[in-house]
């Protein structure tokens, strides 16, 4: 069979790699791809978003199943485009991925529902918002209402912090249109956890669970960006407690669906805050987590397409997943001054060839005249495999300390908190 792959990131690296290993996929493409994705896949240039181009170039290439990675394209309806014209594609519908596409859709369906996430108040008037954080008082979070690629999140430390936070997104609309209402949220206290789960309309499977980490430097400093890395499992936090999050939360948003006439299909994302009254509610993606799906894929045993096909034919109850014992963990590198302006272009060199237990994902790459450079803000997501998470943290930094690319940085804290390791300040790496 013909697979078409959506997106050019890491995620989107990593469902190829995955895809490339099913005895019944013939060819995969992907639009448009990155520098690494081209070992795999045949990259064709159309845009994540231009619709019309990449319904005509499945219709042409006869492809038999489409997967969307990045949420852009769901929350403007790609599904329902193909769904339309009978070609098979992986992902919720435009209105079901409205879970992602507004917080504030999100939050009055699970406060409807009472599934446990913080407190909240939506606004669409900067000087009401600035009033009800100077009555609440900080630390508190401010959320862009749209879709702002994982930046869009602001836990403020302060009131000011908050307000200012406020002006970017409501007065500078540094988000666009998507910083036009804000959610401003209680400020939850514990771990967050990622726990995602492949749903179709009848039957919801959840995935091993993994932890990302958000801000940008060591020892979760900084601003947040689209996440710096992942590991899983996640042993501190204890089996019951995620079963208490299937039970609590994934099982009721997908029974909440159902009572609102809301077809879901695809992978639901669930960020969780582990907090001393159990799990709660950060956000819903109504996708595959970028990097969680570096660590998470790795560690499927069973074949991705089959379980991607049942989920589309509403036939996942059918499906046994089985995940493997050992432990993964990726560390992603961006490129200096992300996740604000950075500079692209810059050779990379050192990648070693991937292997059983080990392999680059790339994100932000491009090859130009036979060589290798960055393109993006996260460059590569450096994933490893072992028996447990020291071994495999190792393995991962090893292979990181190998590659060079100007400016080059990355946490040196990944899956720090699971083994209670000491971190480092380091910011970045020449």
């Amino acid at each position: 069979m013909r697979i078409l792959v959506i997106g050019n990131g890491g995620r989107e690296h990593a469902l190829v790699w995955k895809c490339k290993q099913s005895p019944k996929v013939k060819e995969i493409f992907c639009a448009p791809g990155n520098g690494g994705i081209e070992e795999l896949a045949t990259c064709v240039n159309i845009n994540p978003t231009d619709q019309d181009e990449l319904l005509q170039f499945a219709k042409q290439m006869e492809i038999d199943l489409t997967i969307v990675g990045p949420e852009a394209p769901l929350v403007e309806g790609i599904v329902d485009l193909f769904e339309s014209h009978e070609l098979p594609i992986f992902g919720p519908r435009k209105q079901a991925a409205m879970i992602e596409g507004s917080k504030h859709f999100a939050k009055k369906l699970m406060k409807k529902y009472g599934i446990p996430t913080a407190d909240y108040q939506t606004f669409t008037d900067a000087k009401e918002a600035k009033a009800y954080v100077q009555q609440k008082g900080a630390p508190i979070v401010i959320k862009a209402d749209g879709l702002a690629a994982g930046k869009g999140v602001v836990v403020a430390q302060t009131v000011e912090e908050a307000e200012e936070a406020i002006d970017k997104a409501m007065e500078e609309r540094v988000f666009g249109e998507a910083g036009a209402k804000v959610v401003i949220e209680e400020f939850l206290e514990g771990q967050e956890i990622s726990l995602m789960a492949f749903v179709d309309q009848h039957t919801l499977k959840p995935m091993v669970v993994s932890q990302d980490h958000k801000p940008v430097f060591d020892r979760d400093q900084g601003p947040n960006t689209g996440g710096m890395g992942a590991y899983s499992p996640v042993p501190q936090i204890p089996s019951e407690v995620v079963q208490q999050a299937i039970d609590q939360i994934l099982l009721p948003i997908t029974k909440a669906f159902r009572e609102e006439n809301i077809l879901y299909r695809g992978v639901l994302y669930a960020g969780l805050m582990v907090t001393s009254e159990g799990p709660k509610v950060v956000e819903f993606n109504a996708r595959f987590g970028d990097p969680e799906t570096q660590v998470v894929l790795p560690r499927l045993k069973s074949d991705l397409v089959d379980i991607l096909l049942a989920v589309v034919r509403d036939q996942l109850e059918e499906q046994t997943i089985e995940w493997s014992d050992e432990a993964a963990v990726c560390v992603v590198m961006s490129a200096n001054g992300y996740p604000y302006t950075y500079q692209t272009g810059d050779v990379i060199t050192g990648i070693p060839e991937p292997s059983e237990k080990q392999i680059v994902f790339h994100a932000g790459t491009k090859k130009f005249e036979e060589q290798l450079r960055t393109n993006g803000g996260r460059v590569l997501g450096v994933t490893a495999l072992g028996q447990n998470l020291l071994e495999a943290r190792d393995r991962a930094y090893h292979v990181v300390k190998q590659i060079s690319f100007s400016g080059s940085h990355y946490r040196t804290d990944i899956a720090a908190k699971a083994l209670r390791l000491p971190t480092e300040s380091k910011r970045s790496t020449d």
